[in-house]
Formats: C-alpha cells, sequence, structure tokens
C-alpha cells in the first residue's frame, strides 16, 4: 500500500511536521492523568459512584437511616415505655410533655410509634431476609436441574401464584396463631421467642410460605443464563458438584438482582403487617406495630385526628422511601443502565 492511500485512510492531506518536542518524555501530570484514566474500577465501585450520582435515591437512603434510628434508639431517650398509662393524660393532643400526644389509656403515642417502627422494620427486614433465601435456593436449583424436575418446580410456583394472597395469609395465619402461641408459651426452648410474639412470629412463617414465588422466578431466570456461561462449563468439566455450582458461581453473580428484590421487599412485607394489624390479627396487644396504631387512631379520627395522622405519615415515609432506593439501587446496579 502506498503512502498516498495510507493517507487517505488516515483522513490526512499530507504528515504533520513533527518537532523535537513532540518526542520528549511526558511530564509528570500527563502521567498522573493516563494513570488515573486506565485506572481499573471494580463493579460495586462502580456501581456505588452511580448511586450516589442519584440525588432521590441518596434522599431515599437519609430517611431510611432517619427511621431506623428513630425506631432504635429513641425509645431508649424517652422517659416512657410504650405501655404505660399515665393517669390524667388520656386524649391529650400533641403538646411538649407528649409531642404526639396520648391515646385513651394514657400512653405517649410518640413513644408508641417509634416502637411501632421499630417491629415494623424488624417485621419487613426479616420477611425479606426468609423471602431472599428460599426464592434464591429453590429459583438456582430449578434452573439449574432444568428439564422436568423445573418443570414440576416451576409449576408450582405457578399454583402458589394463582393463589388469592391477601386471603391466604390470613387463612394461614388464623389458622397458625393460637398453635404457635401455645407451642411458645408451654416449651421452654421456644420461650425466648416471647419477646416477639406469636403475631410476628405467624407472619414470618406466612411471608417463608407464600412470598418468595417473585425472588425464585428472578433467580431461575438469571440461573438458566448464567449456566451456559464458559466459567461454569470449565467448572464442571474441573468436577463442581451442583452444590458448589450454585453457592459458588451461579448465586455469587445473581448477587445485584436480589439486593435489589430484597431492598424491595421489604416495604410489601411493612404493608402487609399493617394490613393485617388494622385488620385486627397482626401484632399481638399490648406490642405496637404502625398498623395497630393506625387501626386503634382510626376509631377516633374525627375527634383525635392525630392519633391517625402521625403512624400513617410513618408507614407512608417508610414505604416510600424503601421504594425510592430500591428503584435507584436497581439502576446502579444495572450494567444495561451504564451511561
Amino acid at each position: 500500500m502506498d503512502k498516498q492511500k495510507i493517507l487517505h485512510r488516515l483522513g490526512l492531506s499530507a504528515l504533520p511536521e513533527l518537532s523535537d518536542a513532540d518526542f520528549a518524555p511526558a511530564s509528570k501530570e500527563e502521567q498522573e492523568q493516563i494513570t488515573s484514566m486506565q485506572e481499573a474500577v471494580s463493579y460495586w465501585k462502580d456501581a456505588w459512584r452511580r448511586l450516589k450520582k442519584n440525588k432521590i435515591a441518596m434522599v431515599a437512603l437519609v430517611i431510611i437511616g432517619v427511621l431506623i434510628i428513630f425506631a432504635v434508639v429513641g425509645p431508649y431517650l424517652s422517659p416512657y415505655t410504650y405501655s404505660q398509662q399515665i393517669r390524667g393524660d388520656e386524649n391529650l393532643f400533641p403538646c411538649f410533655k407528649h409531642p404526639f400526644g396520648t391515646d385513651k389509656l394514657g400512653r405517649d403515642l410518640l413513644v408508641r410509634t417509634m416502637i411501632g417502627t421499630r417491629i415494623s422494620l424488624l417485621i419487613g427486614i426479616v420477611s425479606a431476609l426468609i423471602v431472599l433465601v428460599i426464592g434464591s435456593v429453590y429459583g438456582a436449583i430449578s434452573g439449574l436441574v432444568g428439564g422436568t424436575t423445573d418443570n414440576i418446580m416451576m409449576r408450582i410456583v405457578d399454583i402458589l401464584n394463582a393463589l388469592p394472597t391477601i386471603l391466604m395469609v390470613i387463612a394461614i395465619k388464623m389458622v397458625i396463631e393460637e398453635p404457635l402461641n401455645t407451642l411458645i408459651n408451654s416449651n421452654a426452648f421456644f420461650k425466648p421467642l416471647q419477646v416477639l410474639g406469636s403475631g410476628i412470629i405467624a407472619i414470618f412463617i406466612v411471608y417463608g410460605l407464600l412470598y418468595w414465588v417473585g425472588a425464585a422466578r428472578i433467580v431461575r431466570g438469571q440461573v438458566l443464563q448464567l449456566k451456559e456461561m464458559e466459567y461454569v462449563n470449565a467448572a464442571v468439566a474441573l468436577g463442581a458438584n451442583k452444590k458448589r455450582l450454585i453457592m459458588k458461581h451461579l448465586l455469587p453473580n445473581c448477587v445485584g438482582q436480589l439486593i435489589v428484590t430484597t431492598m424491595l421487599q421489604i416495604p410489601s412485607a411493612i404493608f402487609t403487617e399493617a394490613f393485617l394489624s388494622f385488620l385486627g390479627i397482626g401484632v399481638s396487644m399490648p406490642m405496637a406495630s404502625l398498623g395497630s396504631l393506625c387501626s386503634d387512631g382510626l376509631n377516633g379520627i374525627i375527634s383525635y385526628p392525630y392519633r391517625e395522622f402521625f403512624p400513617a405519615i410513618v408507614i407512608s415515609v417508610i414505604i416510600l422511601a424503601f421504594n425510592l432506593f430500591g428503584d435507584g439501587l436497581r439502576d446502579a446496579l444495572d450494567p444495561r443502565l451504564k451511561k
């Protein structure tokens, strides 16, 4: 190829004239710039960098942190307990002594809202973790084994998905709560669970039975893609068994989707608990949750609207904050959304 064809391909009419300065060694600043441009960025570091650019998600994260402090630290700073009845302070409107007011029994609503937020967050986080464990293991086994096993396992998921979830939640909870309460109170091995109460444990069991199907579908879809990758075939060729494939190669590469699914499952669990407690079949009295506080406040909503207002606002803020942060986390962890 002659010189003119080379220049034509480079888009040049003539070779540029070079001076001795063009061959001088790069300065220290230029070397640092090139080094920084070539710096390797890990997946998690890149995801965190993109998450920080999402102002709505970061504000939601701050709100979640404030709510956790409010729920965990707040009750220890209050001069009252969640079950303490203060004679003469019944149905007080918000004031300096009781910033959220009091209920009909003279109990301080601020500390009860703090405890209710703690219970709701506990139920949301633990239920989401239960869903994560069951759904990820079930979906990974179904996707990896495939064939008839996969078909049978997915038909079970379809059946559970077709059930009216809320009715099943109410029915199962009503059936298991009383035997569970008897077991906790009569068996010394389970007595430490009395701190939580049979109502909260029943909600955990219901979530473990019904709400893992969505996570299982997501993990199965990811595993079906990943098991055809070269590194998985290499692990199989080296003699890795199915347990090692799932725990070492497949689930770690689904972690982004699992984190997002878990984060979005938390507000769903909190809403379900609030719904059950609002109906009077949730958290056992005198323990308070945000749903039971809303149920109590509904009785006097005309005369004492503050009793409904504060727990309802906290529930709304929790669900909104977790949903916004979950959306931001999904955008940060999805490589296809990388700009």
